[in-house]
């Protein structure tokens, strides 16, 4: 098989997928959600997958970070297509460790709780901005619907 083709069928079967693939937004996560939230094992932290936008399914990898019984989200000081549709519709699919879950999202703006999620956030790499000290930000946390 010469190059050309293997592209085309690399290209034909990435998009044939409905989640997200690394950096490029998806459509509709597949699969049957869970309405129950689990009990979230704190320090955790990884990439999810987030659907947004029920009626016109939008999906992208994001990282997470489970603080107390809370799992977080944060785009920083970024108003990103997933949050704007997020404002609209807070109603959200996530995909956490290969689970499926209906959730509902709900925008931070506690500066108690910033400041928290923010030492959580930035201990686990020192290329993470600490939330607390943006003018701005979109930070979430998930609860069941």
């Amino acid at each position: 098989m010469s190059v050309r083709p293997t592209l085309l069928l690399l290209i034909v079967s990435t998009l044939g997928c409905n989640g997200p693939i690394v950096l490029l937004p998806g459509g509709e996560l597949e699969g049957e959600a869970l309405t129950e939230l689990p009990v979230w094992s704190s320090g955790a932290y990884g990439t999810a997958q987030l659907e947004t936008r029920p009626e016109d399914p939008y999906s992208v990898n994001v990282a997470y970070t489970i603080l107390g019984d809370q799992l977080y989200i944060n785009a920083g000081d970024t108003e990103t297509q997933w949050v704007k549709n997020m404002a609209a519709d807070p109603r959200v699919r996530l995909r956490v460790d290969g689970v499926l879950y209906q959730a509902r999202a709900e925008r931070v703006t506690d500066p108690v709780e910033i400041t928290s999620f923010g030492e959580a956030w930035t201990d686990q790499s020192m290329f993470r901005r600490d939330p607390a000290e943006l003018e701005q930000v979109w930070l979430y946390r998930f609860v069941a619907r």
